[in-house]
């Protein structure tokens, strides 16, 4: 799934309309649907994966899969960074012959190139930590992936910025359903992890390439920064602390619980992960992948920015006690079924599980809504409070589905509370300064 100050809301104008074909035009809600859609698509593409992988590899194996699975997303939700402000600095290329600040393709190139080297040259760090067996062999795909990435936020983050709807769907959609397709066809031939390892990464360049005539129509030429190179590459390294703390909660939790607990045993890492992941995907997947929506949302209305807060703060804490309940009734059915020969389930675990989807989901709203005003170092505080609380958590010495659920529970909140503070403070001093 921004510059060196404030962005005035005019400079920033958010194309409603779109896709400026004839007879084709996109506007803010059919803009929504569309990428919720693909998100919709992406999540059940996961969840297959997430059914699939277990069942033909067993828990112990999946383990080993979900830590590069879960370190992969790290790394990916950390560059994330990079779409949001990119997609928070761009806008539609201005009529006349005024050269652009700077176009967002050579910057992405370099940080690729970047990306890449960073993480074979860290590899000596972490490789005995996360893969004592197969080392250097998911090193590799693990580079690859992620410098992949960097391509793809950057694109996403141009596509959002100047509102085009239907590119960015598709590349959501159609990147879940490669990885779907490459992970079902490694499994028919190997239970190799390594092997499997190269079917998740594979699909961020493929997504690129089979998509890029149709992507290149809607782009070229038409998308620009406001911002030169040196002040976006700035934004930008402010963003990815907190989004490395959003990985670290999400994506990187496996890897974080597998670190605080050497003497459990594999299975039961194994078990812990995947119920985790079954449980607490719907809301903060779709959560996730609106997060540069929302930002060009509260960037570009800022007259009705509370009312639109407000409301998508309660339809996500709503929906997560509606699921929440759901998941305590028929959840441990739901999983005997899908995973018969496993552990049986309780479903107060798996509510609250799915509660704590929910206060991610609602930090995920948050969030957009400080970056939007330009508060990056609030935005940042939240994140990192939440993953220092998180991690400290993990760190107690208690028993391990007790730490588990602190973690879960007490990290988003305690960042819900640093942006809801900072938002009540902004709008107080700004009905100051109206007075």
């Amino acid at each position: 799934m921004q510059n060196a100050g404030p962005v005035r809301p005019a400079t920033l104008r958010l194309v409603l309309v779109s896709e400026q074909k004839p007879g084709f035009r996109i506007g803010k809600h059919s803009g929504v649907l569309l990428i919720l859609t693909a998100t919709g698509v992406a999540g059940a593409a996961s969840y297959v994966v997430t059914w699939l992988v277990p069942n033909q590899i067993g828990l112990a194996h999946y383990a080993l899969f979900a830590v590069f699975w879960s370190f992969l997303y790290l790394i990916v939700g950390t560059l994330s960074g990079i779409q949001q402000e990119v997609a928070r600095g761009t806008r539609p290329t201005a009529e006349g012959n005024r050269p652009p600040v700077a176009r967002v393709g050579p910057f992405a190139a370099v940080a690729a190139l970047v990306v890449f080297l960073l993480v074979l040259s860290s590899a000596p760090a972490w490789l005995t930590g996360l893969f004592p067996v197969d080392g250097w062999s998911l090193a590799w795909p693990l580079a690859v992936g992620a410098s992949s990435y960097v391509i793809v936020a950057a694109l996403a983050g141009s596509l959002y910025g100047i509102s085009r709807w239907v590119p960015v769907a598709m590349m959501v959609g159609v990147d879940a359903l490669l990885r779907l397709a490459a992970v079902g066809v490694t499994l028919t031939l190997t239970r190799d992890v390594v092997a499997l390892a190269w079917a998740v990464v594979i699909p961020f360049p493929g997504t690129l390439l089979l998509l890029w005539f149709f992507i290149r129509r809607s782009i070229a030429g038409r998308a620009e920064l406001d911002v030169g190179y040196r002040p976006l590459a700035w934004n930008i390294a402010r963003t990815l602390l907190a989004a490395a703390s959003t990985s670290a909660m999400v994506s990187g939790f496996p890897v974080l619980l597998g670190l605080t607990s050497p003497g459990a045993p594999r299975s039961v890492i194994g078990l812990l992960i995947l119920v985790i992941t079954l449980t607490r995907a719907p809301l903060i997947i779709v959560a996730m992948s609106l997060q540069s929506y929302f930002i060009v949302t509260f960037r570009s209305h800022t007259e009705s920015f509370w009312r639109t807060f407000l409301r998508l703060q309660f339809l996500v804490l709503g929906g997560g006690i509606a699921l929440a309940i759901a998941g305590w009734a028929i959840g441990p059915r739901v999983f005997a079924f899908l995973f018969p020969n496993q552990v049986r389930l309780d479903g107060s675990l798996i509510s609250v599980l799915v509660i704590s989807s929910a206060l991610v989901a609602a930090l995920c709203i948050s969030a957009p809504a400080v970056l939007a005003r330009g508060q990056h170092l609030t935005y940042a505080a939240g994140w990192v409070n939440a993953a220092v609380v998180t991690v400290i958590s993990l760190a107690l010495p208690l028993e391990l589905t007790t730490r588990t659920v602190l973690a879960l529970l007490a990290g988003p909140f305690s960042g819900l509370v640093i942006h809801g503070f900072a938002l009540i403070l902004a709008k107080g001093r700004s009905a100051v300064d109206a007075a």
